[in-house]
């Protein structure tokens, strides 16, 4: 009966003290409430000092409130944002945070439901205001000298297509400036923002079909180009072939009558010299063309009118008998 107070007084002992004791872990960071306020400094809130362990705190009275020390994300909704130059362009953001005082973080937004919210106005609204002030061409481009592989058989010498306008800040440059601007607006409420980051960045539904019928149409002056180009190609080789042929064509007919004309001249030599070589000779060759003029003048319909003494008649009328050449000797 008398250890019965001392095993009661040892059990209450040992309820004070685990009810006074408590543990913190390496990615958590802890503040004590009494009553529902805030006692005391946050422990393990500073990232160089870990005071990750056992700790003591008044039992009963006093409240452990854990909050999360590891960094966190922040993936924002997709904004639709005018650009400087008025196009429509949907926007989608994401970023990393911490929990930098864990008291006022407690106090002005008490959960991370609330920090998120929090975090889609100031980092949602300082998105539109730094895109709405740049071109398109600022947002999507990071390097001030990039240049694409430009194919200039594709396009004119004078043409645009595949060059890239030059840009005067780029994406990193409009991301660090929105950071720079969030992280004021966060740090009154206990958030440290660590980094801003464009995750897409697409056309609207409506503006993508404008983009594709440009595109098109782009590549259709390009077609338009290399169909007038073989147009012009085809019609000099048509021209040459023309011209060649008239060439061969001429250079055959004259070599034909050069042939015809060497022809008749040697025909004629030898014509001319069969009939000088007799009087029988030329009285042959003049009853023969006769002939050949009747046959090629007269047919069966041919009706002439000739005189007596015409030469075409003669044969008509009598033929004489030639006179005997005497024989050669």
């Amino acid at each position: 009966m008398k250890r019965s107070p001392i095993l009661i007084g040892l059990g209450a002992l040992l309820l004070f003290l685990f009810s006074g004791a408590y543990t913190v872990s390496e990615i958590e960071q802890v503040f004590i409430t009494q009553f529902g306020k805030p006692v005391g400094d946050a422990i393990n809130a500073d990232p160089s000092n870990n005071q990750a362990g056992l700790h003591f705190k008044l039992p009963f009275i006093q409240q452990v409130n854990r909050i999360e020390k590891r960094i966190l994300e922040w993936n924002g909704p997709a904004v639709d944002i005018p650009t400087s130059d008025k196009l429509y362009i949907s926007v989608d953001s994401f970023a990393r945070w911490r929990i930098s005082d864990p008291i006022i973080y407690y106090k002005g937004l008490h959960d991370e439901r609330s920090a998120l919210a929090r975090l889609n106005n100031i980092i949602g609204g300082e998105t539109k205001n730094f895109i709405a002030a740049h071109n398109l061409i600022e947002v999507v481009r990071s390097q001030k000298d990039r240049k694409t592989v430009r194919d200039e058989t594709l396009v004119d010498a004078n043409s645009t297509l595949g060059v890239l306008p030059p840009i005067e800040f780029g994406r990193s440059k409009l991301e660090q400036d929105i950071l720079a601007a969030s992280q004021p607006k966060v740090a009154p409420w206990g958030i440290e923002l660590l980094d801003v980051r464009f995750k897409r960045i697409n056309y609207k539904a409506g503006v993508i079909e404008k983009i594709y019928s440009r595109m098109a149409s782009e590549r259709q002056q390009i077609a338009d180009r290399f169909r007038s180009e073989g147009a012009g190609e085809a019609a000099k080789i048509l021209g040459k072939k023309e011209r060649d042929l008239l060439e061969i064509q001429s250079g055959a007919y004259r070599k034909e009558q050069e042939i015809k004309g060497k022809a008749d001249a040697e025909a004629t030599a030898t014509y001319a010299q069969a009939y000088n070589s007799s009087p029988l000779a030329a009285d042959f060759y003049q009853f023969v063309k006769t002939l050949d003029t009747y046959q090629k003048s007269l047919t069966k319909d041919t009706t002439l009118i000739l005189t007596s003494d015409s030469d075409l008649f003669r044969l008509f009328k009598h033929m004489e008998t030639p006179a005997k050449v005497p024989p050669q000797p």
